[in-house]
């Protein structure tokens, strides 16, 4: 059982598997303590998200504790803003770090005497080697490289090096610490990696007070071995680097943990990319409208489109835990968001494309009719919605010489009206159709249901119909074609709707469902009097309908 919430726990993933293990075994003496660490060098997306469920559902599922650390070893490619907005999405998931929020940063003072204890040890030493000078010492994995110049320089040569580099002796580049691995192994990151670099350039955590810096594959076992994690996951990705972190681990003495890294497989979702370079190019070549673009799958934009958190852990859920690469269909991601908006979404009506109704026996229809807000949710309520003997209803509604099995209305044809009754199309004048109204209560035999607003009392809106970002599943697969080359020309078309009153002043990011169109949310553009939506998902699957028919 689960203490958290006493519920059955759900069947176990490799991971959870391991977790399990080593509880029995009273390895760690019994704590389970993660980590997301993510680097404060640009938005988090929904892969991240998925790290983010692992991590922190793990620590809940055993009652643990998962800590929020920011990988800030970089200070030319991070900013405080990176490291407020990575706060607030893991917050918006749902999850809670406490009183374990850490910087990389915190550790330099400790990291740096790591690196000078392994200089002591002679497994490092300072290298004077440029970047492109390296690539011809560092060979290719199938033929062994060549040892620096620099790899028997004497111990205390190269601590006097490494700390002239700290006191800012040295410029950018000039000079380094490799590791003394092994320049004949067949994995390349064992080849003498550099752990530690000369970087002038201030810090937004520690400001000017450091001018060397450890590398990441240098900084991440030792953050996890002072914080004390037990259960280090990260994506495939970092398989390969495992060797060193086991490395780094082994050759320290008096590390206050010893930490385990366990790799599982990324997410990745088709009609899109998962790539922080090439969100950084949509963005900078305003083929998106900013990293909140509802297109994007950037935490910030699905927030904004009106993905809900219950509905990205659920998706998470879902798809699982494995250690095996896979391209995740997006309309598993949709279903989870549907499922989750058909529980929460109030119900209400817009039409996107309006044909005018004029009823005949305008002195026989009511003022307002009574509307349910979620059949899902009797708790939801019903509201009253303005009629009148003017509507507005979607141009598709009525065709007037209809084909077979149409259902709506057209000539001498009647339909319901959603929560109001009945119309008989009579004839069309113009730009409008003249019909007849007739109440619920009228023995009116029909098959179709079509939605409405009343004319008279309509909010106009902006909606932004959103839809796949690409025309491809794997834009990155196609061979000899840019990936831009698939961007979907259609990904967001705007269209001014006629809604019903009760949405002129919604509350940004509140969730709808526009009957028989789709579900929306109000984006942070709206004004009061001036609403702006954002489809969020369509009712159905109406892609699979569309690439059928191409």
């Amino acid at each position: 059982m689960n203490e958290m919430n006493d519920k059955p726990v759900a069947p176990v993933n490799f991971l959870h598997a391991i977790v399990e293990e080593d509880l029995r075994t009273g390895k760690h003496g019994g704590k389970v303590v993660t980590r997301f660490p993510p680097e404060p060098n640009g938005y988090l997306h929904i892969g991240h998200a998925k790290a983010i469920c692992i991590d922190f559902g793990t620590a809940l599922k055993y009652g643990g504790e998962c800590h929020l650390r920011m990988d800030d070893t970089n200070p030319t490619k991070e900013e405080v803003e990176y490291i407020e907005s990575i706060q607030a999405d893991v917050r918006w998931l749902g999850f809670d770090w406490g009183k374990h929020f850490y910087f990389a940063s915190d550790f330099f003072g400790k990291m740096y005497d790591c690196c000078a204890e392994l200089i002591k040890k002679g497994k490092a030493y300072v290298c004077a080697l440029s970047m492109d000078e390296w690539k011809d010492y560092r060979g290719s994995p199938p033929n062994p490289g060549k040892e620096s110049p620099h790899r028997n320089r004497p111990v205390e040569e190269s601590l006097r090096l490494f700390e002239e580099m700290r006191a800012g002796k040295h410029a950018d580049g000039s000079l380094c610490v490799r590791a003394k691995i092994d320049m004949a192994s067949s994995n390349i990151h064992l080849r003498d990696p550099v752990i530690y670099r000369i970087l002038h350039a201030e810090h937004p955590n520690t400001g000017n007070k450091w001018c060397v810096y450890p590398t990441y594959d240098f900084a991440h076992p030792l953050e996890d071995a002072f914080e004390g994690i037990t259960h280090s996951m990260c994506t495939l990705e970092f398989e390969v680097h495992r060797p060193l972190y086991d490395w780094v681990i082994d050759n320290l003495d008096n590390l206050p943990s010893r930490p385990r890294q366990y790799e599982f497989a990324r997410l990745n979702l088709g009609y899109t990319v998962m790539s922080k370079r090439r969100f950084i190019e949509l963005v900078d070549k305003k083929l998106v409208n900013g990293w909140d673009d509802p297109r994007m799958p950037t935490i910030g934009g699905i927030r904004r489109r009106g993905y809900t958190p219950e509905a990205i852990r659920n998706f998470c859920e879902t798809i699982g835990v494995t250690k095996f690469e896979s391209l995740t269909d997006v309309a598993l991601l949709e279903f989870c968001v549907r499922e989750d908006l058909n529980k929460r979404a109030l119900r209400r009506m817009a039409v996107l494309k309006p044909l005018k109704v004029i009823i005949e026996n305008a002195s026989e229809v009511p003022s307002e009719v009574d509307a349910v807000n979620n059949p899902e949710n009797e708790s939801a309520g019903t509201r009253k919605i303005p009629f009148s003997s003017e509507l507005y209803i979607e141009s598709d509604d009525f065709m007037e010489v209809p084909p077979p099995k149409y259902f709506r209305l057209s000539p001498g044809k009647s339909v319901r009206i959603r929560y109001a009754g009945f119309l008989t199309c009579l004839r069309k004048e113009g730009d409008a159709i003249i019909c007849k109204w007739s109440p619920p209560s009228a023995e009116l035999k029909v098959k179709g249901t079509i939605h409405w607003v009343s004319a008279k009392h309509a909010v106009a809106a902006e909606v932004r119909l959103y839809d796949r970002l690409f025309t491809v599943e794997n834009p990155m697969a196609e061979e000899g074609h840019d990936y831009k080359e698939f961007l979907n020309p259609h990904s967001l078309d705007v269209a001014t709707a006629h809604v019903e009153p009760s949405l002129a002043d919604v509350k940004p990011l509140a969730h709808f469902q526009f009957e028989r169109i789709g579900y929306f949310n109000a984006d942070p553009d709206s004004k009061p009097g001036k609403p702006v939506f954002n489809r969020t998902v369509t009712l159905k699957d109406s892609w699979a309908k569309k690439q059928k028919k191409e």
